[in-house]
C-alpha cells in the first residue's frame, strides 16, 4: 500500500509546487528525485528504475520528431516580428468592412491564418489584440464581443495544424501506443505520427472556424449594436493586388507546409524545415529581415525550445520514478473498476485535463498526464488519433475557462484598463460553449477526426 500512496503524493505534492509558482522543469525532476530518495530509504522505491533513464534521455535527444519544435517555433517566431498579421489584417478590414461585424469576421480569419503558419498561442492573442481591440472598440464594437473573440480565436493554434501541441502530443501517444499494444501482446505494433495528429486536426479545425464566424454572424444580425458596420466614410478603398499581396504569401506557406504532410512528400519535421525556411525567405522579401531581427528570432527560439526539452527532461524523471511507485498500474485498475468502462474512464480523463489547464501550461499537461492516463486509455480501445485531438480541443477550451484561461491572461496584459475583465469573462463564455459543442460532436462522430487520415494513409 505505501508504494501507491507515495505514488498519489507525488503527484499532489507536484501540483501544490508549481501552483506555488516554482520552474516547471526543475520542480518535475527535483521532486520525483525527492520521492525517489524517500522511496529507497522505505523500501517502496526499487532504484534500478534509475537504469533506464539514460536510454530515455539519449533517445530524447535522438527523437527526429521533436526536431519539429523548434523548426515550428523558429517559423511562427520569425513570422511574428515580419509583420505578416499587421497587412493580413488590413486586408481583411477592406473586405470585410461594409458588413455589421466585418472587423471580426475579419479577425476570425486572420486569427485562423496566424494559427496555421505560427502555431503558437500567446504570440497570436497578444498580436490580435495589439493590432484589432483598439479599432474595435473605437469603432463601436461591444467590449466583451471584441475581446471574447479575440480570445477564443487566439487558441485556434492548439488545434489548427502546424500546432506545437499536436507535434508533442504526436509524439507522447506513439510511445504510449506502442507501449499499450505491447501489453496486450501485439510484438508488432502500430505507429501513430505526427503527420496523422495533424491530418486529424484538420477538419474539427476548419469547423470550429465556421462555428466562431456563424456565432459573429447572428450576433451581427441579432444585436447589430454590439458589432456596427464601419462607416463609409472611414473605410478605405479595396485594392485587389494589395489583398492579393498580403493574403498569398501565408497561404502559399500553409500550402507548402501542410500540403507536404498531406500529400504523403514530407514527414512532420521535414515540413517544419520547408516552414522555417518559407517565413525566413517570406520576411526577406517583405523587407523585414535584418542583422538585430534574425539574432532576435534565434534567442526567442531558443529560450522556447529549451524549456520545452528542459520540461522533457524533467517530465522523463517524474514518470519513470511515478512508475516505480506502481502508479501506472494502479490508474490501470481504477478505470477498468469504473462503471460504465472506457466512456466513463475517458469522461473522467478529460474532465482531469480540463481543470489541470488551469494551473499546468500545455506542455507539462503533455509530458505528465497523457504518458501516465494515455497507455490504459489505449489498452481499453481508443484510437490514438481521435485521442489525441480530443485532448488538444479540451486543453483548447480549457485556455478560454475563466477565472484561470490563459488565453485570457495574455489578452489582459494588452487590453486597455476601460475594458473590465469582466467583460473579457462574458464575451467568451459564448465560444466556450462552442467549443463544448465541437467536443460532444467529435465524441458522438469520431468519423470526423479519424476520416480523413484514414483516406490519406
Amino acid at each position: 500500500m505505501l508504494p501507491e500512496l507515495m505514488a498519489i503524493a507525488l503527484f499532489l505534492s507536484l501540483c501544490l509546487v508549481l501552483l506555488a509558482g516554482y520552474p516547471v522543469a526543475f520542480t518535475l525532476g527535483g521532486l520525483s528525485l525527492l520521492f525517489a530518495g524517500i522511496g529507497v530509504m522505505t523500501g517502496s522505491f526499487d532504484p534500478s528504475f534509475f537504469g533506464a533513464l539514460p536510454s530515455r534521455l539519449f533517445g530524447t535527444m535522438n527523437n527526429q520528431t521533436l526536431l519539429a519544435v523548434p523548426l515550428f517555433v523558429f517559423m511562427g517566431v520569425m513570422l511574428e516580428k515580419s509583420r505578416i498579421a499587421d497587412s493580413l489584417l488590413e486586408s481583411m478590414s477592406q473586405l470585410f468592412g461594409g458588413l455589421r461585424g466585418g472587423l471580426a469576421f475579419s479577425v476570425c480569419l486572420v486569427g485562423a491564418l496566424l494559427a496555421a503558419s505560427t502555431g503558437i498561442v500567446g504570440a497570436t492573442v497578444v498580436t490580435l489584440g495589439l493590432l484589432a481591440l483598439p479599432t474595435m472598440l473605437r469603432r463601436g464594437y461591444d467590449p466583451a464581443v471584441a475581446t471574447g473573440s479575440l480570445a477564443a480565436t487566439g487558441t485556434l493554434g492548439q488545434i489548427i495544424p502546424p500546432s506545437i501541441i499536436l507535434v508533442l502530443l504526436g509524439d507522447v501517444l506513439s510511445g504510449a501506443y506502442q507501449q499499450a499494444q505491447l501489453r496486450m501482446g501485439i510484438f508488432a505494433p502500430q505507429t501513430v505520427t505526427v503527420s496523422d495528429l495533424f491530418i486529424g486536426a484538420l477538419l474539427p479545425g476548419l469547423l470550429l472556424v465556421g462555428l466562431y464566424l456563424l456565432y459573429l454572424a447572428g450576433v451581427a444580425l441579432l444585436q447589430p449594436h454590439k458589432l456596427p458596420a464601419t462607416p463609409a466614410e472611414q473605410r478605405q478603398p479595396l485594392r485587389l493586388t494589395g489583398l492579393f499581396g498580403s493574403l498569398l504569401p501565408p497561404l502559399l506557406l500553409i500550402m507548402a507546409v501542410l500540403g507536404s504532410i498531406l500529400g504523403g512528400i514530407a514527414t512532420a519535421t521535414e515540413a517544419a524545415a520547408v516552414g522555417a525556411l518559407g517565413a525566413t525567405l517570406l520576411a526577406l522579401c517583405k523587407g523585414q529581415l535584418n542583422l538585430p531581427r534574425l539574432r532576435e528570432v534565434v534567442e526567442s527560439t531558443t529560450q522556447i525550445s529549451a524549456m520545452v526539452f528542459m520540461i522533457l527532461i524533467g517530465a522523463s524523471i517524474f514518470s519513470l520514478v511515478f512508475r516505480g511507485f506502481g502508479g501506472e498500474e494502479m490508474i490501470h485498475q481504477a478505470f477498468n473498476s469504473l462503471p460504465g468502462g472506457v466512456v466513463t474512464a475517458t469522461i473522467l480523463v478529460m474532465l482531469a485535463i480540463f481543470l489541470l489547464g488551469f494551473i499546468l501550461d500545455f506542455i507539462e499537461i503533455t509530458f505528465v498526464v497523457v504518458p501516465i492516463v494515455g497507455p490504459v486509455l489505449l489498452m481499453m480501445g481508443l484510437d490514438p488519433i481521435w485521442l489525441g485531438v480530443m485532448i488538444a480541443l479540451n486543453l483548447q477550451t480549457s485556455f478560454l475557462t475563466p477565472p484561470f484561461g490563459f488565453s485570457l491572461f495574455y489578452l489582459r496584459g494588452v487590453t486597455p484598463p476601460s475594458v473590465p475583465t469582466s467583460a473579457i469573462y462574458r464575451g467568451v463564455l459564448p465560444f466556450i460553449a462552442i467549443q463544448i459543442l465541437m467536443l460532444v460532436i467529435a465524441a458522438l462522430w469520431p468519423g470526423l477526426i479519424t476520416w480523413l487520415p484514414g483516406v490519406l494513409r
